[in-house]
């Protein structure tokens, strides 16, 4: 159950070594977008090959999900993140020293797993820690440190990599990684001791609970593929579309790279500042969840239709997928804090493999359209914009379509 908020951790002593963690995530997550060129040098890269390569973060994340939400709500964030912390700096060094594309695709794998609970984790500490209404606002303050995480992995890091060499400065990440899981361990408490007494069998069960829900299956679409796909976009192909549609230099779209992640960040920090006001105003989570991600899709819309004003579609696109952690607020309307682990890691999970495949699909698309059509790079992308375009107006039609009948599905009762 939750504690009384007065019996609650003070959130700024959580706050700042859950930051620095989910900080790190990002970071790992949209560094290959900068990195492209030299990986794509070095290894002579097709661009399914490197889209393969940038994917193995999400499909190692994505299939950490479901065992990490067992974890978490057996035996807390404490324990949990601090351990796949350190698998995850083991993974930056592996990454800095390979010089085969398995070795990297290995390394990447790594990284993706051992960052698996930086968001999972926060947002488990708020369910066990915090009231409901106050999930959003606090949960907007944890994404400000991924927003700032993927701002530094744009046009800094660009300038970053005048100076040292991108294996350096994942040696470096690595290092910052160790220290983190320690800061981790040293200051999050342990959750209450009845929060771990459940087995492996019992949260299994949860697992199917959370699964069986109308309210998930309602959420997953929209939740899974819209922030997927914007995962994917951001974390490589928003540079290369920038580069080979756009005609842009890199340093150019990483400076578009870094408004768009200065706007998610401002969403972050909007939702930190008003989530709570808005709520007690009537205007609650789901509001805003599809509020952004309508704004998501058209800016997409405009950016696969190459409409002019490309950098305020990609400032636009970003703003309105700041709206993504609300869909855990969402999802949690429905379940008891117990199930908070299982819940959040199932949607994450279906995040992270919507990322993995659009990601993976994009540079496939583009091979296929470059051997079968005979086109330029350029032309392949536009192709699979716009199917990831149309398929982001489904996923949010399904949506829409179910509001009235899944948005009042009443919270599932703690088991037992």
């Amino acid at each position: 159950m939750t504690p009384p908020a007065d019996r609650a951790p003070p959130f700024a002593a959580l706050y700042s070594a859950f930051a620095a963690a989910y900080f790190l995530s990002y970071l790992y997550r949209t560094i290959n977008a900068v990195i492209s060129p030299e990986l794509t040098r070095e290894l002579s890269l097709a661009p399914g090959s490197l889209g393969f390569l940038t994917s193995a973060y999400f499909v190692a994340f994505a299939l950490m999900q479901l065992p990490l939400g067992m974890l978490l709500d057996r035996y807390g964030p404490r324990r949990v993140e601090p351990a796949l912390l350190s698998v995850a700096a083991t993974g930056a060094l592996l990454f800095a020293y390979a010089d085969t594309l398995p070795g990297l695709a290995i390394g990447r794998a790594i990284i993706g797993a051992g960052v698996a609970a930086c968001l999972m984790a926060p947002l488990k500490g708020l369910a066990l820690w915090y009231p409901k209404e106050r999930h959003g606002s606090l949960a907007g303050w944890i994404m400000v440190a991924g927003g700032l995480g993927a701002l530094a992995a744009t046009a800094p890091l660009e300038v970053a990599l005048r100076f040292m060499s991108w294996r350096m400065a994942f040696v470096v990440l690595a290092g910052c990684t160790y220290a983190v899981a320690a800061w981790l361990w040293l200051s999050v408490p342990d959750v209450a001791s009845g929060a771990t007494a459940s087995g492996v069998r019992e949260q299994w069960r949860g697992v199917q609970r959370v699964l069986a829900h109308p309210r998930f299956w309602w959420i997953a679409p929209l939740g899974g593929f819209g922030m997927g796909a914007f995962m994917a976009i951001q974390g490589l192909w928003a540079v290369t579309w920038m580069m080979d549609v756009g005609g842009l230099s890199r340093a150019t779209a990483a400076s578009h790279l870094l408004v768009l992640s200065v706007l998610i960040l401002g969403g972050y920090l909007l939702l930190g500042l008003f989530a709570a006001s808005l709520e007690r105003q009537g205007i609650r989570a789901r509001h805003l969840f599809v509020a952004g991600f309508s704004l998501n899709a058209l800016a997409l819309a405009m950016l696969a239709s190459e409409v002019p004003g490309a950098p305020l579609w990609w400032a636009l696109y970003g703003f309105g997928a700041s709206a993504n952690v609300l869909a855990f607020s969402v999802l949690n309307e429905g379940f008891p804090a117990e199930l908070a682990g299982r819940a959040n890691t199932a949607l994450n999970l279906m995040m992270f493999t919507g990322s993995f495949v659009t990601q993976w699909g994009i540079g496939v698309v583009v091979d296929a359209a470059r051997q079968l059509a005979g086109v330029d790079t350029a032309a392949g992308l536009r192709y699979a914009f716009a199917l990831v375009t149309l398929l982001d107006l489904a996923t949010l039609a399904w949506f829409l379509v179910g509001w009235k009948r899944y948005a009042g599905v009443p919270a599932l009762r703690p088991a037992g």
